[in-house]
């Protein structure tokens, strides 16, 4: 342990991978299910259903109280949005973030989607963000220090648009806890932050608007919401550093593909 930061051996990354396998199949389920008509709770219950359906357990459900298995945020919500009787309306952009524990070892990732047909702006958004989640795992694979990450996010998202980039909510280190130092900025600061090493296991989140990055917290004292009303996208992975490379445990391709534009081959532990 080093500043309260969790080293894994290669086995536990191993047991983070059939955790973030999970992940990923809840999300494509999840996918499937957001159509117009459906109902933030039907997405809930899908993917209750596939974690319970793999024998694992939500790592979102009971968490600091937290009442469901997934957070679904529509719009001009960011994160942390409550399931509900909630109906999903062609044009919605919706976030989802949603986790798994396996064998006590944690995955974490999220996506945003336009419900049906949406306007270019949102599927603008959505990839500016997209993209930038994949600058910082790419980062990890060379750089040396965690500040280097959080430029790389910076430098992807300002070169995307004119977006804000969300500063209260951050990425995490994750493992036998959903989360754990250190705290993975999404923007760029003086701090070097600390040195990347094998072991670390880290969830790259960044959240982007289309407007100002100022957020505030709905009176369910969950759901953040940006405070000029614009509409906000979400991503997230979990990435494993080891001795032999990188490794997107979230991801089924093991990130090779998000990872191809920038250089960067993922190195499997299989």
């Amino acid at each position: 342990m080093s500043r309260g930061i969790e080293y894994k051996t290669d086995d536990e990354i191993r047991v983070m991978r059939r955790a973030g396998l999970v992940v990923a199949e809840l999300h494509r389920a999840v996918r499937e299910a957001a159509v117009p008509g459906a109902t933030t709770n039907d997405l809930d219950e899908v993917a209750a259903g596939v974690i319970a359906e793999n024998g694992a357990t939500p790592n979102f459900l009971g968490y600091y109280g937290f009442p469901k298995t997934i957070c679904t945020s529509v719009n001009e919500e960011v994160v942390h949005g409550i399931p509900a009787d909630r109906v999903l309306r062609e044009g919605d952009l919706l976030s989802v973030d949603a986790g798994a524990v396996v064998d006590g070892w944690h995955g974490d990732a999220a996506f945003s989607m336009v419900i049906g047909t949406g306007s270019a702006q949102d599927e603008e958004l959505i990839a500016a963000t997209t993209h930038t989640m994949w600058a910082g795992i790419a980062a990890t694979a060379s750089a040396k220090h965690l500040g280097q990450v959080s430029a790389a996010m910076d430098d992807a998202a300002t070169a995307a648009g004119e977006y804000g980039i969300v500063r209260e909510y951050t990425g995490h280190g994750i493992g036998s806890q959903m989360h754990q130092p250190p705290e993975v900025l999404n923007y760029r600061t003086r701090s070097r932050g600390p040195r990347l090493k094998a072991g670390m296991c880290l969830a790259i989140e960044p959240m982007l608007t289309a407007g100002g990055h100022e957020t505030d917290v709905l009176d369910d004292e969950w759901t953040v919401v940006t405070t000029d009303g614009s509409r906000a996208a979400h991503v997230e992975h979990t990435v494993a550093i080891h001795s032999r490379g990188v490794w997107v445990l979230t991801s089924p391709d093991g990130g090779a593909a998000g990872l191809a534009p920038f250089g960067v081959s993922p190195v499997a532990l299989d």
